[in-house]
């Protein structure tokens, strides 16, 4: 007889077991937090080059090494450190006719050399802008605006998202004829919003550039105690 009423405790430990969650979830209150900051970004990534081409790949390389020559001269009157100019292409590729039946004929080469600059003061960029192309650069592939303090701004939104998780939960609780309790669990979740344009642009000759508006987003969910 020793045997059954041993497996009847059993079932009856592993019953309260699974059990005790689902009743302790009825006595959260749990809620979703939300906060944004609008910041404006400090720092921009441009990538811009000199593309050349010529009949043969020495005319096209030289032509290329004088024109990228005059637009570094141009990023170091522009006052940008060494360090913030990184060479990120440099390419000669053969030129094809391919317009007409039969074997490719040569019609000669292309150089493209690319530097990446980073800009820690954004004001700088269109006056730079100007005087990279009077220097000889031809592309710009890209630009990237860049909040350096993005992990400070984003610390007061979470801050900001707690202390709204926490409103709400007062507003469902009075509703309910409760009153919350302690935090029991807390979870981020949500990626950042993406960047938002600003409605203003700054100008320098004929380069308009626009730095945008960065909208950092913290989102939380987070299970009050319930006190009755």
């Amino acid at each position: 007889m020793k045997t059954p009423m041993r497996n009847l405790i059993l079932c009856v430990a592993a019953a309260a077991f699974f059990a005790g969650p689902a009743l302790a979830a009825d006595k959260l209150l749990t809620v979703t937090g939300d906060a944004t900051v609008n910041v404006a970004p400090d720092t921009a990534v441009i990538r811009i080059g000199v593309t050349t081409t010529a009949k043969t790949a020495r005319e096209a390389s030289e032509g290329n090494a004088r024109q990228a020559t005059a637009v570094l001269a141009a990023i170091k009157e522009s006052g940008i450190g060494d360090r913030d100019v990184q060479t990120s292409r440099l390419s000669l590729q053969p030129q094809y006719d391919q317009s007409k039946a039969g074997p490719a004929r040569l019609l000669g080469f292309q150089v493209t050399n690319q530097l990446t600059v980073k800009f820690h003061d954004i004001a700088k960029l269109p006056g730079f802008l100007d005087r990279a192309i009077a220097a000889g650069a031809n592309e710009m592939s890209g630009i990237e605006f860049i909040v350096s303090e993005q992990s400070k701004l984003l610390d007061q939104a979470r801050d900001d998202a707690v202390a709204d998780a926490r409103r709400k939960a007062e507003l469902y609780a009075k509703a309910a004829g409760v009153k919350v309790g302690q935090v029991v669990t807390i979870s981020e979740e949500g990626p950042n919003g993406p960047p938002r344009p600003m409605v203003q642009a700054m100008r320098a000759g004929a380069v308009p550039v626009a730095p945008g508006e960065q909208t950092l987003r913290a989102s939380v969910t987070v299970s009050f105690a319930i006190i009755p």
